[in-house]
């Protein structure tokens, strides 16, 4: 069985713009639940709007992939799947290592989707004595004191932190030594990584802050004014950000790009 150690993504190679790896999975998830229908092609404004982007954006991702679809008759939706999947390194097994079973790694280690999108959750590791053994979602927890014997057994390239926030640079670090080279950081707290490992963080609060924003000013443009305790700076300006979607992939690193550098991670619906 291939393993993530062995086997990279081609996206980097290929030059894809980080933007258009970003929006990747959500036309992958647009197409499985199409090809779930037997759908057999689909149009390049049916999947934009399923995935929630522009027509003329999705053609311009699908270009990076050399899918152009035919005129009049629009994507093969099979054919879609497993090139994304293969684009985004789906189409062999990447074992991954959740470490910090709490309520949130537990969850993580029972959620469904992990198996089905080409990912297996080979190991569950926990600092507290208490917890080795222990089952959770059918496979048992391991002292955090093996993680660097875990990692070379099962061949993990990827690791899931959901730790505190304390103990989350050490966990990387360990994990990073290890042979680690991607992590996936649900502590509250930014992780410094040397190049060549690559860090997505998913935070929600600050998504849930975000959220806040917008509801606020929502709020100020119904009544037209601010609230009490609220400023009206900024607040009815729409900001635009650059899609930056010339710019090549490169490994994104918490430590030197700060924590607005890098994009949010999304859990996969």
């Amino acid at each position: 069985m291939a393993t993530g150690r062995t086997h990279r993504p081609a996206t980097r190679s290929r030059g894809i713009p980080e933007a258009t790896v970003a929006r990747l999975p959500l036309y992958l998830r647009a197409l499985t639940a199409l090809s779930e229908r037997s759908v057999p092609t689909v149009s390049s404004e049916e999947l934009a709007a399923a995935a929630g982007v522009n027509s003329a954006k999705l053609r311009k991702d699908f270009s990076y992939l050399g899918s152009y679809g035919t005129r009049g008759v629009g994507y093969d939706v099979e054919y879609l799947v497993y090139q994304i999947s293969r684009e985004l390194g789906l189409t062999q097994d990447w074992p991954v290592v959740i470490v910090g079973i709490g309520n949130l790694g537990a969850a993580l280690a029972n959620y469904g989707g992990f198996a089905s999108r080409g990912f297996r959750v080979a190991a569950l590791i926990d600092a507290d004595p208490a917890m080795a053994g222990t089952p959770v979602a059918g496979i048992p927890v391991q002292h955090a004191d093996d993680l660097e014997t875990i990692v070379r057994d099962n061949g993990v390239s990827i690791g899931v932190i959901s730790t505190p926030a304390g103990a989350a640079q050490q966990v990387c670090d360990r994990l990073v030594a290890a042979g680690v080279t991607s992590i996936l950081n649900f502590a509250p707290t930014v992780l410094s990584v040397p190049d060549g490992v690559d860090v997505r963080k998913v935070d929600l609060s600050i998504e849930l802050q975000i959220l806040a924003f917008h509801e606020q000013r929502k709020s100020v443009e119904d009544t037209g004014e601010a609230g009490v305790g609220q400023s009206t700076v900024g607040v009815a300006q729409d900001v635009s950000v650059p899609d930056a979607e010339e710019a090549p992939v490169r490994p994104v690193a918490e430590g030197r790009k700060g924590p607005d550098g890098d994009m949010p991670a999304v859990m996969p619906a």
